[in-house]
């Protein structure tokens, strides 16, 4: 017997899977035909493990290398403006700075340190990060997840299951149950996740705005003849250029930029070690928490305000979680604790032994404090590093758009892959142009960075704390960790958060709104997509094709078949799509060899090329018709590998082979398709009565697949064609004008201007056909 049917004959005669498909009929158990679905999964390799890809040393220190060009830029050039926000009436008491010092160091600790590096980071899903990775790993664990498109072989693939054993699974149990019970806590949970992505782009707009006027204001120290009008078209002109050099690919732009942020963390450091030494190292005594207490005892709610200059100096640190994909956990984890926490610890800490002398020049800290040999060469590192800057929310804005598209909450959009040695790196042309256009926008609207500086904290403290509340989910119903550490969690940095939130929300006037408006926007658009994307959803659920009518067209003598394959795509995994049936009804003719394939984005990153399709072959066998769920991961996407068609025709050749010989060892009454039995009844125990294969003629059996496949093939060699819906969507007869305006105006708005299914996966326009049909919803 071969490997592929020892696989099969394994997965039939294994107990707990008889057990899960047989039935009592007239006081026996009579096995049901396994659905070629379940046959498919069981022979796929390490199907009961969880895919760990290993990563060698080399490669992780590379990609720590890289990460420094691409994560820490933004991070890295907060003391520019750090104090300058922090102290925006001036300092009124020397020990103040203490007081902030203090603060910067604990919340540097505390939050990319400890929370990002060593906990959230944990929570990836299979390497990837971000709002919408939280979000997958709840939909993988719970049924939380507003498309009924689960299938219960998504659970086979490897690295989809999460389920780890705990004493504390009552706990678990109880919140999943909730979750799933409430249609209201899926749709908030969904929501803010859409909410934490849009904040997460806005962010992407205000980093770069940010941290260019930033370095180029810093100009004005050296001489008085840089106007306004001018740092503000010299930072467009750097935005413009930034923006433009992202079509080479997170690699390259990586390797270009690591270097520069390296040099600019050795001169932050190294200036930072020095005026501790020169002016003031008493100001190490800051590790006492009670310089904090003492800051707002002496200025109350002048202190409170002052948080939001504080809270910048951990803007970016999302881009941090986000950007994981583009690189490894481990990778990141040794860059931010060999050079970026090391390095702003000890920049944060000369600025403070500055100004410990020099309480007028707060305006300036950064610069003021560079010692004057130093100037021109730090300069030109500032600005170069404030290009890096951007570069991480830009990074991380492409990675989560990439996931939230795959899982139907974003308009279609190009997606390019932009490098073949590492798995995640990708560009998104519409999008960086969008983004690039907001900068722009803001630079010359704004002006100045006190002013976008109060935009910026809101965006940075409202992902945080978002994402703080999800991690608390994963630790209670998948983690499922000791309730005194999601206590601790709680009261330590989920307290810190909301102060932080609670003082940017009170800028709110100043500058605040504009992430807000951002993300009402993209959240605007986002809802709208997705929330007809469910409801083409369900119409075709609710009007699917039945077998029964499939076959009778097969069957019917005026019903002409043509030598060829076709393929006929549609989103629906449980049944034969509404649009066949109006295909038929027009053009009354079918390919010798049809197969109904649906594109399906599981809540996991990535789907193993050998465990990506799944088959199931309707009856009766001799019509050739089959059905392909063909699963990815939301980072992938179809074109950057081979073609679909030539991938699919190869596992359908390893289905059909495995299908015939699966048929050849089961027992001679099994259920059929339409779930009717053959004839005569076996009794699981009566195993003399199964057929022996080998006693059977193999020869002939040989033949007869053989047959099989050259159907196949010669349906392969007369032509492949593509059909695919076009399908017009309007608001039903009754709908209020709510439902109209986001159907008939939005969504439909959104479809004629993105790209179209056809573009997205590469789908060759000389062989596709299109069949178009109104969905009223």
């Amino acid at each position: 017997m071969s490997s592929t049917e020892a696989s099969a004959a394994a997965a039939y005669s294994e107990p707990s899977m008889v057990e899960a498909v047989s039935r009592e009929l007239g006081g026996k158990n009579v096995l049901r035909r396994f659905d070629s679905l379940d046959i498919e999964s069981s022979t796929v390799p390490g199907r009961h493990g969880h895919g760990s890809k290993v990563v060698g040393w080399s490669v992780v220190l590379h990609l720590a290398f890289q990460s420094i060009g691409i994560v820490y830029g933004d991070i890295g050039t907060s003391p520019l403006y750090v104090y300058a926000s922090t102290f925006s009436h001036g300092i009124k008491h020397n020990d103040d700075i203490l007081g902030v010092l203090s603060l910067i160091f604990y919340t540097l600790t505390l939050i990319p340190l400890i929370k990002y590096v060593f906990i959230v980071l944990q929570a990836n899903d299979n390497g990837e990060g971000g709002t919408f990775a939280l979000y997958s790993l709840m939909c993988r664990y719970a049924k939380v997840g507003l498309i009924p498109s689960q299938q219960a072989e998504d659970q086979e693939v490897s690295n989809f299951q999460l389920e780890l054993p705990s004493s504390r699974q009552w706990m678990a149990s109880r919140v999943k149950s909730k979750l799933e019970g409430s249609r209201f806590a899926k749709f908030f949970l969904l929501i803010a996740t859409m909410l934490g992505t849009a904040m997460v782009i806005g962010d992407g707009v205000l980093t770069p705005c940010m941290s260019v006027l930033s370095a180029v204001g810093g100009i004005k120290v050296a001489t008085s003849a840089m106007t306004e009008d001018m740092i503000v078209w010299i930072s467009v002109a750097i935005l413009i250029f930034l923006f433009m050099i992202q079509r080479f690919g997170t690699d390259k732009v990586g390797y270009t930029f690591a270097p520069i942020i390296c040099v600019w963390f050795a001169f932050i450091g190294g200036i930072g070690l020095y005026n501790f030494i020169k002016f003031d190292p008493s100001v190490v005594k800051a590790i006492n928490p009670k310089y904090i207490v003492d800051y707002f005892r002496r200025n109350k709610i002048e202190a409170w305000i002052s948080l939001g200059g504080t809270v910048l100096a951990i803007t970016g640190i999302e881009a941090l979680f986000a950007d994981v994909g583009h690189f490894t956990v481990r990778s990141i984890q040794i860059s931010m604790c060999s050079v970026t926490y090391p390095a702003l610890i000890l920049a944060y800490t000369g600025q403070a032994s500055f100004l410990r002398h020099h309480n007028d020049l707060v305006k300036d800290t950064f610069y003021e404090s560079i010692p004057a040999p130093l100037y021109w060469p730090t300069f030109v590192l500032a600005t170069l590093a404030s290009i890096v800057a951007s570069q991480a929310m830009i990074s991380g804005t492409f990675s989560i758009v990439q996931q939230s598209l795959s899982l139907g909450c974003f308009p279609r959009v190009k997606i390019v892959h932009t490098s073949a040695k590492y798995e995640g790196q990708v560009y998104i042309p519409e999008v960086n142009y969008l983004l690039m256009l907001a900068c722009i926008g803001v630079t010359l609207g704004f002006r100045s960075t006190a002013k976008i500086g109060n935009a910026y904290g809101i965006a940075v403290v409202f992902v945080m704390t978002l994402t703080s509340a999800f991690l608390v989910l994963i630790m209670i119903m998948i983690w499922k960790s000791h309730i005194l550490l999601i206590v601790s969690y709680v009261l330590v940095i989920g307290s810190v958060e909301l102060l932080y939130l609670s003082s940017v929300l009170y800028k709110f006037d100043r500058g605040g709104y504009l992430p807000l408006a951002f993300a009402a926007v993209l959240m605007s658009t986002m809802y709208i997509w997705n929330d007809v994307h469910r409801r083409k959803y369900f119409y075709e659920l609710n009007h699917k094709v039945s077998l029964g009518k499939l076959m009778e067209n097969a069957a019917d003598t005026k019903f002409c078949r043509l030598p060829g394959l076709a393929l006929f795509y549609s989103e629906l995994v449980q049944g034969i799509p509404p649009i066949f049936k109006h295909y038929v009804a027009n053009v009354p003719a079918m390919h010798s060899t049809l197969v109904f394939v649906s594109i399906k984005s599981l809540p996991i990153s990535k789907v193993p090329v050998e465990e990506r399709f799944l088959f199931r072959r309707l009856q009766p066998k001799d019509q050739n018709v089959f059905q392909c769920v063909v699963r990815y991961g939301y980072t992938y996407r179809p074109q950057e590998q081979e073609p679909l068609e030539k991938m699919l025709v190869e596992r359908l050749k390893e289905f059909i082979t495995d299908d015939f010989w699966f048929n050849q060892s089961k027992p001679n009454n099994v259920e059929n398709d339409y779930g009717e039995l053959d004839a005569g009844l076996v009794n699981d125990q009566d195993d003399h009565e199964n057929k022996d294969l080998n006693h059977v003629d193999k020869e002939k059996l040989q033949e007869e697949l053989g047959r099989e496949i050259e159907a196949l093939d010669e349906a392969w060699r007369a032509g492949v064609v593509h059909l695919i819906g076009e399908n017009e969507v309007v608001a039903g007869k009754g709908a209020g004008i709510g439902k109209r305006l986001l159907i008939n105006y939005g969504y439909n708005f959104l479809r004629k201007n993105l790209r179209q299914t056809e573009n997205v996966f590469d789908i060759p326009h000389k062989r596709m056909l299109k069949v178009g049909m109104t969905y009223k919803l």
